[in-house]
């Protein structure tokens, strides 16, 4: 019998009561290593012209491979950079000068200002909008970002379906069939950005809207999730649900249950809906429940051991942003010892996927990503992996829990 999601949080609630006490674990020393600002420097030394940006490297010596800007994870090495930049305010001594890391951020994203009315990325303009949301936290009067924001947001809230309650994520031929995967709570973000600028409710509607949905639909009572749901457009009905970079339809795709745990703890962080909050609980329970005991995150959780299963490092860097991001809503609802929990499992992960994935000889700071494993593209750096594994470190330094040597 498939435990109920009530006795699962039950149950979480005895573990996080039982882990208060232990001892905060030490951060994954790579994190401040001399070598993530000189890897990314030259990096961003020399653009390809004209402008393209690295989503994933070869899998054997780790150089990047470069697509041009109309592909989803083009926002992310321009992030980085802005990421770099907060990092070289936190800890200047390793990181380089922060207004050099901030001017490069700001080159790499001009390649992007196109897409704005231009782009078949669908939903994923969430994901480009990273650059530009990170560029109004320095300067929330730059208009250049204010326009950008505005506009990715438009262009999701054009995808949203009434009758559905969802933005939609792939096109189809037919446009009965409506087509929602998890990885689009991350999107939602640029919706509360273009909020904050324009103070137009409808955006955060939609959001809410989505995500009631997703936590509907995509998310089983254990915790796990699906990848995609399928809806018929007119009725709103769910056709099917099912994976498409996963190992079968019933299983449980690690990143995708990252970008639902970061998803989850983010929207109650706007909403402060609890439902949102127990969600991301409830799906960082399956994660830690089904986390190997060596720590390292596979691909799917539910993918046979035989033949060995490849790791997926974006995945678990991903998830690590999102269980500090839970911590800091538990903080936020003053459950102190589920904060404790949250933030030891976060640095658990970091350290035991960033020993199999640091790789100083590669010009990505992790190798062991999988992209797409149907498609046989694992075993590579990846882009976001590395944005991830970046802005940890960040909040360990914030958070006061790591130092910059």
């Amino acid at each position: 019998m498939v435990p109920s999601g009530i006795y699962i949080l039950a149950l979480l609630a005895l573990v996080i009561a039982a882990y208060a006490a232990t001892p905060q674990l030490a951060p994954a020393e790579q994190l401040f290593s001399p070598l993530v600002a000189e890897k990314i420097a030259k990096v961003a030394a020399a653009p390809p012209n004209p402008i393209q940006y690295p989503q994933y490297t070869d899998r054997v010596e780790g150089d990047w491979i470069w697509f041009k800007p109309d592909e989803w994870t083009t926002g992310f090495f321009p992030a980085t950079l802005y990421a770099m930049h907060k990092r070289a305010q936190l800890c200047p001594s390793i990181s380089g000068n922060a207004s050099q890391w901030l001017e490069l951020g700001r080159s790499w994203s001009t390649g992007e200002i196109s897409l704005e009315h231009n782009n078949t990325l669908g939903h994923d303009v969430g994901f480009v909008s990273y650059p530009f949301m990170l560029e109004l936290g320095v300067n929330s009067k730059n208009a250049t970002a204010q326009t950008a924001v505005i506009a990715f947001a438009a262009d999701l809230a054009a995808r949203f379906n009434p009758i559905v309650g969802c933005t939609r994520s792939w096109d189809t031929a037919d446009p009965t069939d409506f087509q929602v995967i998890i990885d689009n709570m991350m999107n939602l973000q640029v919706l509360f950005a273009s909020y904050e600028l324009t103070g137009n409710q409808t955006l955060v509607d939609i959001a809410i809207s989505h995500a009631n949905k997703t936590m509907q639909n995509h998310i089983r009572p254990d915790g796990g999730s699906f990848h995609v749901v399928e809806y018929n457009a007119t009725t709103g009905a769910v056709v099917a649900r099912f994976t498409s970079q996963g190992y079968s339809n019933s299983s449980t795709w690690s990143r995708g249950e990252a970008w639902g745990i970061y998803g989850f703890s983010n929207m109650f962080k706007h909403t402060r809906h609890l439902d949102y909050l127990e969600t991301a609980r409830r799906m960082a329970a399956y994660w830690i429940r089904n986390t190997p005991s060596d720590g390292i995150i596979p691909w799917d959780f539910n993918a046979p051991l035989v033949p060995p299963r490849p790791a997926d490092s974006s995945a678990a860097m991903i998830a690590v942003n999102g269980f500090l991001l839970l911590a800091e809503q538990e903080k936020s609802v003053f459950n102190e010892s589920g904060a404790i929990y949250y933030t030891n499992e976060a640095l658990r992960m970091l350290q035991a996927n960033t020993a199999l994935a640091w790789r100083p000889e590669w010009q990505s700071l992790l190798a062991n990503g999988t992209v797409n494993n149907p498609e046989h593209n694992n075993l590579t750096g990846i882009v976001y992996g590395d944005y991830f594994f970046v802005t940890a470190g960040n909040q360990l330094v914030e958070l006061g829990l790591a130092s910059c040597v």
